[in-house]
Parts: C-alpha cells; sequence; structure tokens
C-alpha cells in the first residue's frame, strides 16, 4: 500500500485495486497506531477514528487535493503507481 503523503504524524495510503471492502473512493489514514478510511471527495469517516483534531486536518488535505487524490485513486484501482501529493504545510 504505497504512501501518498505525510504531515503531521499523519500517513495517507491508497492500495491498489481497492473497490471491494468500500466500494467508493477513499484513503487509509494512520496516525500513532490509530487508523481510519475517508471518502474522497468529501472526507467522510468510513471506518476507524483518530482524534478529532487530527481527523480536521486529514478533512482539510482532502479538500485541497481532492483532484490529485481522484487521479491518483483512478490509478490506483487500476494497479497502476500513484503520484506523492503535497502534505499540509
Amino acid at each position: 500500500m504505497p504512501t501518498i503523503s505525510m504531515f503531521y504524524g499523519i500517513i495517507i495510503r491508497m492500495m491498489f485495486f481497492d473497490t471491494q471492502q468500500h466500494h467508493l473512493p477513499h484513503i487509509h489514514v494512520e496516525y500513532q497506531g490509530t487508523k481510519a478510511v475517508f471518502t474522497i471527495p468529501d472526507g467522510e469517516l468510513l471506518e476507524g477514528s483518530l482524534p478529532a483534531k487530527k481527523t480536521s486536518l486529514v478533512k482539510a488535505w482532502i479538500i485541497l487535493h481532492e483532484e490529485e487524490l481522484m487521479a491518483d485513486w483512478t490509478l490506483a484501482v487500476n494497479g497502476e503507481p500513484v503520484f506523492q501529493i503535497k502534505p499540509l504545510q
């Protein structure tokens, strides 16, 4: 599962061929041992949990990078390499 971005201790990943479980474009997020799955492009929490402040950062990042995330999603579901996306700064 490639890492597409990291910021403030948050790791954002996208899995290849990942359409079976959630049936929606999404990202996998990890922070200090907690894991969550967020939809693209609206940032809805599908599974897991993160601290509230980290959830807010992830949602803001999704909004800022919606087009890039959707482009990476298209690549990932077809098993193609994804691109890195700039972190929050």
